[in-house]
């Protein structure tokens, strides 16, 4: 945790994916590892610069793994650990909600996969 002290535990969770582009990095990532390239194309408007920092950020918070291969030209990836994993599952109920959201209000997501009807 990089900013204590915490008013409860909604204020400590929203550290580790407060901002526009974590909970999108976690979104990318649960489907599948992404090399550095793959990932700042899968999130259409994100600089390189910030997508950096968010991933440096979730790595230092053990919510990302980034493995470096010793090959030319180098390849590093990233994908989520077991508490990244166990975040992203704990954000699937308020993907549900803003489905539902959505939906009530008559948008469609941008990009990426389907959204599940809303129950």
């Amino acid at each position: 945790m990089r900013n204590p002290p915490y008013i409860c535990a909604l204020d400590a969770a929203m550290d580790v994916v407060g901002g526009k582009w974590k909970a999108l990095i976690l979104w990318a990532l649960d489907e599948r590892l992404h090399r550095f390239g793959e990932l700042r194309r899968s999130l259409p408007g994100v600089s390189e610069k910030v997508l950096t920092q968010q991933l440096r950020e979730l790595e230092a918070d053990g919510i990302v793994r980034r493995t470096v291969f010793d090959e030319t030209p180098p390849r590093v990836e990233y994908e989520l650990t077991d508490e990244g994993a166990a975040l992203h599952a704990a954000l699937a109920p308020l993907g549900d909600w803003a489905a539902r959201r959505m939906h009530a209000l008559a948008i469609t997501p941008t990009h990426g996969k389907p959204q599940p009807e809303p129950s």
